[in-house]
């Protein structure tokens, strides 16, 4: 399994990635109001990502023997998850008007880049 840690880290990364672009777009037509927003593929092509970018995480967490809830880092990560995933729910999808939406998109994206300073310092801290 650890021969193949290079490949799933790059797995993981390249879908971080298409889950922060697609965010983004997604963010800014519920935020404006675009009717693409609500298109077949805007709803469905992100959880496909996310479907691979959790199992590549996984799989990272069991080559690496850390696991949420025993490591202080990966729990942080698992936190920042939540709560990116919460704020985004709103964003894109929940009730309230567009400055409601507007403010729980840009505190995603926040907590989106909580997580990634977590996964690259391995630290809960990882600004102190």
């Amino acid at each position: 399994m650890a021969a193949y840690y290079a490949w799933i880290k790059t797995v993981h990364v390249t879908a971080v990635a298409v889950s922060l672009l697609l965010f983004l777009l997604r963010g800014w037509w519920a935020v404006t109001g675009s009717p693409r927003a609500a298109s077949v593929w805007a709803r469905r092509v992100p959880h496909y990502n996310d479907a691979v970018l959790l199992a590549a995480g996984l799989a990272l967490a069991a080559i690496l023997h850390q696991y949420p809830l025993v490591d202080a880092w990966l729990t942080a990560k698992l936190a920042g998850l939540l709560a990116h995933i919460g704020l985004g729910w709103i964003a894109v999808r929940g009730p309230g008007s567009r400055p409601v939406r507007a403010a729980a998109w840009a505190a995603s994206i926040a907590a989106f880049g909580y997580v990634a300073a977590v996964a690259l310092t391995r630290d809960p801290s990882p600004w102190a």
